[in-house]
């Protein structure tokens, strides 16, 4: 599923909820028009509006403009310079090129999100048919432009560790930059996110994309624990059927991304129709296999 520039931060009306008494006036209509089903009905879609202004408004000023906006289909400028683990200067075009990559946008002393979303990232890449390196590359940004590759380098020897022997230590990139270079690539992304002074912390959303060889945004993963099943089958798509095998391409047909909730779905149309394939498949097997045995005999 393609969809271009398709952007699923929603932004809810706020005005029922900032409206003196009408939060109880609605709310008293709603328990009387218990006894009209047409009343209720009518109302009911309004009710979930109200709920939903008063979740956003609920929210901490700190977290209103935080979050993960998708950008599917779109361009990440590779020409951006950062820093890696080493300190040489690089491109993002220098990871891009024949490979999917998987990038995480993080900062290296944050103090639990950032980790979390690592070692969940590591852990479902340990269970993964393919190899960091040889079918794919990670790549860890740091947000935070005070940090440097001294912290780069500690954060790729530690997760290399965790890692194991499997693929190559050159399939994993820690990277550091300069704000200029960090805000373009946040941007590009949708990735919002704040820096708390009260705290001297980042106040951000976990999660990380899957892109394409030529540096297309192709799939987002929410969260800090990513289902294996998932990020093989966004690799595969993202380098277009180049990796995996016969069981992914059936698993691809089988399920489907939904960018609503940032992972496959089961597509139960699909395997019908894989079903009665393979039945017709198999009934015309044995057709022909007893015609073939029919005229055996006659012989």
């Amino acid at each position: 599923m393609k969809a271009k520039g398709k952007r699923q931060k929603v932004k809810v009306n706020s005005w029922a909820s900032q409206q003196p008494g009408l939060e109880c006036l609605h709310w008293r209509l709603l328990l009387r028009s218990a006894g009209c089903p047409l009343t209720f009905f009518f109302l009911l879609p309004f009710s979930f509006c109200l709920v939903s202004a008063q979740a956003q408004n609920a929210r901490p000023p700190m977290l209103r403009d935080v979050g993960i906006e998708q950008r599917l289909n779109e361009q990440v400028p590779l020409h951006l310079t950062f820093r890696d683990e080493n300190a040489r200067v690089v491109r993002l075009s220098d990871y891009f090129e024949t490979k999917p990559v998987i990038l995480a946008l993080v900062y290296y002393q944050c103090p639990m999100l950032c980790n979390e979303l690592l070692n969940g990232l590591v852990s479902s890449l340990r269970v993964l048919p393919f190899d960091v390196g040889q079918q794919f590359d990670v790549v860890a940004v740091s947000f935070d432009p005070k940090e440097d590759p001294a912290l780069a380098r500690d954060a790729k020897t530690s997760y290399l560790k965790r890692y194991g022997h499997r693929g190559m230590p050159t399939g994993w990139h820690f990277l550091t930059g300069e704000p200029a270079s960090i805000e373009r690539l946040t941007q590009a992304v949708g990735f919002s996110y704040r820096y708390d002074t009260r705290t001297n912390q980042y106040a951000h959303a976990s999660g990380i994309m899957v892109l394409t060889p030529q540096g297309k945004l192709s799939r987002y993963f929410y969260g800090i624990e990513f289902a294996p099943r998932d990020l093989r089958l966004a690799l595969v798509e993202a380098s277009a059927n180049r990796i995996g095998s016969l069981t992914d391409q059936v698993l691809l047909f089988c399920y489907h991304y939904d960018p609503s909730q940032g992972k496959y779905g089961f597509i139960i149309m699909n395997v019908i129709r894989l079903c009665g394939l393979l039945f017709v498949l198999s009934v015309g097997t044995l057709i022909v296999w007893m015609w073939r045995r029919e005229r055996w005999l006659r012989i």
